[in-house]
């Protein structure tokens, strides 16, 4: 899912990718792992220590803490892959990927599924 910061209060870091996640989220351990493999520059926030980020959160997903939460720029992405975060990044920050990643292409389910759904 990616939304556009609704609030205008997306955290500023020292580059354009920002993982919101808390401890003991599997989810948020995966995605880190992949941004590191990838060598994605990113900062973190632990929603549970930053009531920012955790304010963050919930302005892009409903009220929620749903984590992992990405920050691309200015779009939002809730609970996103590394593919999803990747993609993003090559939109928005092309001058930000890593050399040598490739970026995952979303297959034909997958634009069929975001069509239908609106995205």
């Amino acid at each position: 899912m990616t939304a556009s910061d609704p609030t205008g209060s997306a955290p500023t870091g020292a580059g354009p990718v920002t993982v919101f996640w808390r401890p003991g989220c599997g989810f948020c351990g995966s995605l880190l792992r992949g941004l590191e493999r990838d060598g994605v520059a990113f900062e973190r926030r632990n929603i549970w220590e930053d009531e920012d980020a955790a304010a963050f959160v919930r302005s892009v997903a409903d009220g929620n803490e749903v984590v992992p939460t990405v920050r691309v720029v200015d779009a939002a992405l809730v609970n996103p892959s590394t593919g999803d975060v990747l993609r993003e990044l090559e939109q928005r920050a092309p001058e930000h990927l890593p050399d040598g990643v490739e970026v995952p292409q979303v297959g034909r389910l997958g634009r069929a599924v975001t069509k239908l759904l609106g995205g």
